[in-house]
């Protein structure tokens, strides 16, 4: 595995970023830390790649973050399934047959679309399900795109809550997946499986972002984007 070679600093500062955001959470109404808890891994998720990037490269310049919905077209082959006036009406429509897609985190070198990145504050596997989907419409369009789900808590069952070296995963979480020809990454920064009445960011129930954790996250997204450029 890739080791971390740079980035100290920004390590710690990304710790710190998340220390800073839970006592700011302990302030929030319900509804808003629903939303800060979305923001926070999503930032967290975009500096765990810069770190990644700057370990493998030193410099940032060819690496960015795009935005908006990639629109998925109809696969032809539906059609076949459809009643024949249905069929006849959709076909020489079927350019306007699209659905918008997006993703949480989109990284970008020299403009190229090359990781989508899924950011949750937990997910269980009906949750999953819905990610997997998207993802595999997003490689419909990107047949070489490269797939994370970055979470703060696990409620996947096994031991994705560990943050062990090696993760073996959960049977329903494996069985899931391989109903799907997507290789998704597993990241997940907080230990312990997340307890429904015990918001990480209480200060009765604080989870502290370990360092290593960071490291971790960090090495196997260096493992992804050397991947995502080398094809």
């Amino acid at each position: 595995m890739l080791e971390v070679n740079r980035g100290r600093l920004d390590i710690d500062a990304i710790v710190s970023h998340y220390e800073q955001t839970c006592i700011e959470l302990r302030d929030m109404t319900a509804g808003q830390v629903r939303a800060a808890k979305g923001n926070l891994v999503e930032t967290l998720a975009e500096r765990l790649v810069g770190v990644a990037w700057q370990c493998l490269f030193g410099s940032t310049d060819e690496l960015s973050f795009g935005s908006g919905k990639h629109q998925v077209p109809m696969r032809r082959g539906y059609l076949n399934r459809l009643p024949a006036e249905v069929r006849a009406y959709i076909e020489p429509r079927i350019s306007r047959y699209r659905y918008g897609l997006g993703c949480d985190v989109q990284v970008r070198v020299r403009n190229e679309f090359v990781l989508a990145i899924e950011c949750k504050s937990y997910t269980e596997n009906a949750m999953l399900k819905r990610i997997l989907m998207d993802c595999s419409m997003l490689k419909a369009l990107y047949p070489n795109l490269k797939f994370a789900l970055i979470q703060m808590e696990s409620m996947l069952g096994g031991d994705y809550a560990d943050l062990r070296e090696t993760t073996f995963g959960s049977p329903a979480t494996h069985t899931i997946m391989s109903f799907f020809d997507v290789d998704l990454t597993i990241l997940t920064l907080l230990e312990g499986e997340r307890r429904i009445n015990q918001p990480f960011h209480e200060e009765q129930w604080y989870k502290p972002l370990q360092p290593n954790s960071v490291v971790t996250a960090v090495n196997e997204l260096q493992v992804l984007l050397a991947r995502a450029i080398a094809e």
